[in-house]
């Protein structure tokens, strides 16, 4: 079993479980999903990353001791992930680093998009040479504003911007990008670059570390 971790609170049993179901559909895995608490708007800048990292700590090592054999954080920041494989001997895999190992594997440059003023560190650093820009999409303040139509036409500009700019490929630092599918949108809008999505790139990688595997 693979315990899933959102870092937005949801009272809605859908919604906590979309992200896993999206994997579970992809790549035949069983997966168990939960939320942190009191993190309505999830995790979109050092404050509320700060607040939710205890909070991921302490669910990541209850999933463990409750008989998960792999834990995804399931958030392009990779929050808490390397606190809890300090303390967990499970694999802990996190969205962003995932995503940006499937970018490495073409060697191209990787404009990226995402909610928070700047890229998330662990996707710079890991993309290095390859890291061709950032754009937060125009009146993106938090993963909810991805849900209203005119959030996702900012994205459309935002990745048509970082193509004009020199991207080859475009890299999702929001998880809440796979929960709207913007994959969808953008191919609905002539982007023909290739597509990274967070919440399918660290499906990929529990794929490989999973015990089924």
């Amino acid at each position: 079993m693979i315990g899933l971790i959102r870092v937005i609170t949801f009272s809605d049993v859908k919604l906590i479980n979309y992200h896993g179901n999206l994997i579970r559909n992809k790549y035949n895995l069983s997966i168990v999903s939960e939320c942190i608490k009191n993190q309505d708007k999830g995790i979109h800048d050092d404050v509320t990353e700060r607040k939710a990292v205890p909070k991921i700590i302490d669910l990541g090592k209850r999933m463990a001791d409750s008989g998960c054999d792999l834990i995804i954080v399931s958030c392009a920041a990779d929050p808490a992930v390397k606190q809890l494989r300090s303390r967990i001997d499970i694999p802990v895999i996190g969205a962003g680093s995932s995503a940006s190992l499937v970018a490495l594997a073409n060697g191209k440059r990787t404009g990226v998009i995402g909610i928070t003023e700047e890229v998330p560190a662990i996707i710079k650093e890991t993309l290095g040479v390859h890291f061709q820009g950032y754009l937060r999409p125009d009146g993106i303040d938090n993963t909810n504003d991805l849900l209203s139509k005119s959030g996702q036409e900012a994205c459309v500009q935002a990745v048509k911007q970082l193509i004009s700019g020199g991207a080859e490929q475009i890299l999702f630092a929001c998880t809440g990008m796979g929960t709207i599918n913007l994959k969808d949108i953008l191919n609905a809008n002539h982007i023909e670059v290739p597509l990274i999505d967070a919440v399918d790139a660290e499906g990929l990688f529990a794929s490989f570390y999973s015990k089924r595997n």
